[in-house]
């Protein structure tokens, strides 16, 4: 039977496999959000139940993809919308450490995991907020989500949350992490830049097939 270190080790491998110059903090930082996860998610529920053995797959690598699509510089400012359970804001702000977060979620018990997390690993640049989208009023350079809502409701939300002064090779706007999007294209005004990039085009990984990042310009 494999042991829990040793569980972690091989899970968390996946991530130094597609990020090899992780610094030996970060490693750590990766490494033990297996544990904290589990701990948590007996108490409040954030991750699907049967799903948390899939945690460095399914919610870490997933988050992970947006880092493949963009490498953000020094001081950018990123709001993860609709956070739940610090996904993908967490593991972004490991693999950003010069880069601001701010983790946003309606639901409090959902929060006070996110901030026992950071605390935990010792993540100073991630900030869980207890606060709707709409009642948000700081601006950022991006908005970042997973699973939340469609892409209409996402870039409403958006053009309140984005300021328009520029230091990314990318402009300012929403990078979603969506699934099959076929059926919201429609939604997309036709004057909207945007750039659909399947995932698996960063990660090999089954999972990945039908799994896409949706990059908007606001």
């Amino acid at each position: 039977m494999i042991n829990f270190t040793t569980l972690i080790i091989i899970m968390s491998s996946i991530i130094n496999r597609y990020f090899p110059n992780l610094s030996e903090h970060q490693k750590s930082q990766f490494e033990a959000l297996e544990g904290l996860y589990k701990e948590w998610n007996e108490k409040i529920n954030v991750i699907s139940r049967k799903d948390i053995e899939n945690l460095y797959t399914h919610h870490i690598l997933h988050s992970l993809a947006i880092a493949k699509f963009i490498q953000f510089t020094h001081q950018t400012s990123i709001i993860d919308l609709g956070t739940g359970g610090g996904f993908p804001g967490i593991p972004l702000a490991i693999i950003f450490p010069h880069c601001q977060f701010t983790l946003i979620d309606s639901t409090t018990k959902k929060i006070s995991v996110v901030q026992a997390i950071c605390q935990e690993t010792g993540l100073l640049n991630a900030k869980p907020k207890v606060i709707r989208a709409e009642e948000e009023k700081e601006k950022y350079d991006f908005v970042v989500t997973r699973a939340v809502a469609k892409i209409d409701m996402l870039m409403l939300w958006s053009k309140k949350l984005i300021h328009h002064k520029q230091k990314n090779a990318y402009p300012n706007g929403l990078i979603a992490l969506k699934g099959n999007i076929e059926e919201e294209r429609k939604l997309l005004p036709r004057h909207e830049y945007a750039e659909i990039i399947p995932i698996q085009k960063y990660f090999e990984e089954p999972y990945f097939e039908n799994k896409c990042i949706w990059y908007v310009q606001i």
